[in-house]
């Protein structure tokens, strides 16, 4: 199995994916949000110049913030200076849009811009809806270097639910999940990604990876210890976050692991005015936990949305993925130990899966 790591964007933190690189982690994923981090692009740009061997793309570039145009042209540009290692992920961009108050794209403007942008990621045309019109696009000058078609760019889709896992088997080379539960989860998601598939869909041509926060847990050690915590309660609280404009935009019940801190978190947000909430929900954003959010951080909840083991456990399960069909783990560690978790991960786990 594959293991690679997911970056909040940062232009002066290459260090951690040169680092990376070096101790055999597979791939770097550079994460877009615009109002949270560095630009993806710019970021990217900066290690493909340092690295030479770990794959490079956006993990995930976000469909309502970049026409497919300024896409698929962002990430044929790291193509040139990485080329035949860059890939290209792409969401519907919960985070990234919630930031700014607005709704992430629908299914059915997602599943239109990923027919519009795949064409484009090989150098041809493709029809740009616009105004009620379809305008035919391509990348007109591709020669001299400024961008590069001709080593292949991947387009991993970002599903979670059945119909956007459906789009990601219509359209992708491969699909980024969340962690699923158990072998019996991997083959229900797979149920998923080929509804929707063309005709000969192959398993073992689909590259699947799941998004999580993984730490080496040691024996005896409390999932809630606070080295647990400080490692990847960022994760664990961004779901809490996501559970919120989950519950607020659409009426959700949270998950059953929030159901003791729910009612207190949910006051807590309630202090801040309606009309700048979405600036305070996801603050911290995969990153750190903020201190009055500390409280909410439950061993439940942890081990609900990490993937906390034993050496041991953490191996056989990752084995028993494998086995199911998941090709790599992508590991988002909290951003203060992000290096420790990177060499624990490195040293007690790549070896052995």
């Amino acid at each position: 199995m594959d293991i690679g790591i997911c970056v909040p964007s940062h232009v002066g933190d290459i260090d951690y994916i040169v680092r990376a690189e070096a101790l055999g982690y597979s791939h770097a994923w550079l994460a877009d949000s615009q109002m949270i981090w560095s630009d993806c692009y710019a970021a990217l740009a900066l290690a493909a110049d340092r690295t030479s061997r770990i794959k490079l793309g956006t993990g995930v570039a976000i469909t309502g913030t970049r026409p497919p145009s300024v896409n698929a042209s962002g990430i044929a540009t790291i193509n040139a200076i990485a080329p035949g290692r860059t890939f290209f992920g792409v969401g519907a961009g919960n985070t990234a849009m919630r930031i700014m108050g607005l709704p992430p794209q629908r299914i059915a403007q997602f599943d239109q811009y990923l027919a519009e942008v795949k064409p484009l990621l090989r150098g041809e045309e493709a029809m740009m809806r616009h105004a009620n019109q379809d305008i035919p696009i391509r990348h007109i000058m591709p020669d001299k270097g400024f961008v590069n078609f001709d080593d292949p760019i991947p387009l991993y889709v970002s599903g979670f639910g059945p119909r956007s896992l459906g789009l990601a088997g219509k359209h992708g080379d491969g699909a980024v999940l969340s962690m699923p539960a158990s072998p019996a989860m991997m083959e229900h998601i797979w149920g998923m990604l080929e509804k929707d598939a063309p005709a000969g869909f192959n398993r073992d041509e689909f590259y699947t990876t799941a998004l999580t926060a993984m730490v080496v847990r040691e024996p005896d050690e409390p999932l809630d210890s606070p080295r647990i915590k400080r490692d990847c309660g960022a994760m664990a609280i961004a779901a809490l976050h996501f559970a919120y404009d989950q519950w607020r935009n659409f009426g959700w019940q949270p998950p059953n692991a929030l159901a003791g801190v729910w009612d207190d978190y949910t006051k807590l947000l309630d202090e801040f005015p309606q009309e700048r909430r979405h600036q305070r929900i996801h603050m911290g954003h995969n990153c750190w936990v903020l201190p009055e959010e500390e409280r909410f951080l439950t061993a439940e909840l942890i081990q609900s949305t990490c993937l906390v083991g034993t050496q041991f456990e953490l191996v056989e399960k990752l084995q028993a993925m494998h086995e199911a069909g998941l090709n790599q783990i992508i590991n988002l560690p909290s951003f203060d130990p992000r290096f420790d978790v990177l060499e624990s991960v490195a040293e007690k786990i790549i070896p052995f899966v």
